[in-house]
């Protein structure tokens, strides 16, 4: 049982123990505060919520070390990339704080200073956040702090830009005009739905021509300054087998038969894989520009191939599994509203059951034949 003492100084002293038998002591200027702290203390003892106060000195920086070495599960993009925001963006903060001294205010402030004085764009000030808050969230569960200070804190706002989705026709005049020796990566871009790093990875042993499909089992992936081969997908669900269309496989037939040989299905002009920002610049924008689609990116192809999929009649679940997405909600989200015309439809063929229903009670196929009586 915690008790309190009136020191000569004026201030009162509690001492406790912890659960684990280790005495400690807190010192407050009113009494009140002390009686307050002793309320709190024993329902946290009796909840298993209690929290030493000295567990939350470990300096961040040191705390954040250890949880990314026990993240053995990431992939080495990932870990490239968070360890990058949290080396430049985080350690400056909160480096060599104690992890108890660092409240929902300072990580308010943190966020400001990254939107308006490093200039940090929305979803990078978001993705710095994330981390913090998986950090912290793991101080939780360890008993270092007794809650997050993540948690009701304002982030800078994402603008939601409008996606543009190029027409059947539009393709045809985006892959004509193209390089001819990346004319079938449009196609493949636009009808398989692929992410760039599948589209730069896909090698011709992950090419089935005779049953027309495409095995997605590894990813060109940014790692530090460059990239490598990984087999390896986003998500589970991005390991899949894509069905592709006859057109496609003529297509492909052509391209690999006049291609350079490589373990790559779309190698780079002098060998090996292709690097984004080089071949963007070289013959993507050159191509999308000569098409009258300036600005076009690559990774909207994808969004083009969920469209057709949809005006063709696919449901979300379908749309899903060819774009590889781990959770339908991420479907819904990014091309739901491309979906009421599917109510309106669906509403339609409503209609025309119903009605076929009515039609057939009224008269049906099987004819029954009533007893006849003769007449005399």
């Amino acid at each position: 049982m915690a008790s309190i003492a009136k020191q000569p100084n004026g201030r009162y002293k509690v001492r406790y123990r912890t659960p684990e038998g280790k005495d400690r002591a807190a010192r407050f200027d009113l009494l009140g505060k002390a009686r307050e702290f002793v309320h709190q203390l024993e329902s946290d003892k009796s909840r298993g919520r209690f929290v030493d106060t000295r567990a939350g000195q470990v300096p961040f920086g040191d705390f954040a070390e250890q949880v990314y070495a026990a993240r053995l599960h990431l992939r080495p993009a990932t870990r490239s990339r968070d360890e990058s925001h949290l080396r430049n963006h985080l350690l400056p903060a909160f480096g060599s704080k104690p992890l108890a001294r660092i409240d929902k205010k300072s990580v308010q402030t943190w966020i400001r200073a990254l939107s308006d004085d490093n200039g940090l764009a929305p979803r990078t000030v978001r993705e710095c956040y994330r981390i913090l808050g998986g950090i912290m969230r793991e101080a939780v569960e360890d008993r270092l702090i007794p809650e997050s200070p993540c948690r009701r804190v304002a982030l800078p706002r994402v603008e939601n830009f409008e996606r543009r989705f190029l027409t059947a026709e539009q393709v045809e005049t985006l892959a004509d005009a193209t390089d001819s020796r990346y004319r079938a990566l449009v196609y493949v871009g636009a009808y398989l739905g692929l992410r760039w790093g599948e589209l730069a990875g896909l090698k011709r042993v992950h090419l089935d021509m005779l049953r027309r499909q495409v095995r997605v089992v590894g990813s060109l992936e940014r790692v530090g300054n460059g990239f490598r081969y990984v087999e390896e997908t986003k998500t589970v669900s991005g390991r899949r087998m894509v069905p592709v269309p006859a057109f496609l496989v003529d297509e492909l037939a052509h391209h690999l038969a006049d291609a350079p040989e490589s373990a790559f299905v779309f190698p780079a002009p002098k060998g090996g894989h292709l690097f984004y920002q080089s071949w963007r610049h070289r013959f993507w924008n050159p191509a999308a520009t000569r098409a009258g689609f300036e600005g076009f990116t690559p990774h909207e192809l994808r969004h083009m191939t969920a469209a057709l999929m949809i005006d063709q009649g696919a449901n979300p679940l379908t749309v899903q599994r060819r774009l590889g997405h781990k959770d339908i909600r991420t479907t819904l989200q990014l091309y739901g509203h491309l979906f009421p015309e599917q109510d309106d439809m669906l509403t339609g063929r409503l209609d025309e059951l119903r009605e076929r229903a009515r039609v057939s009670k009224v008269c049906p196929d099987e004819i029954v034949r009533l007893p006849v009586t003769e007449t005399k």
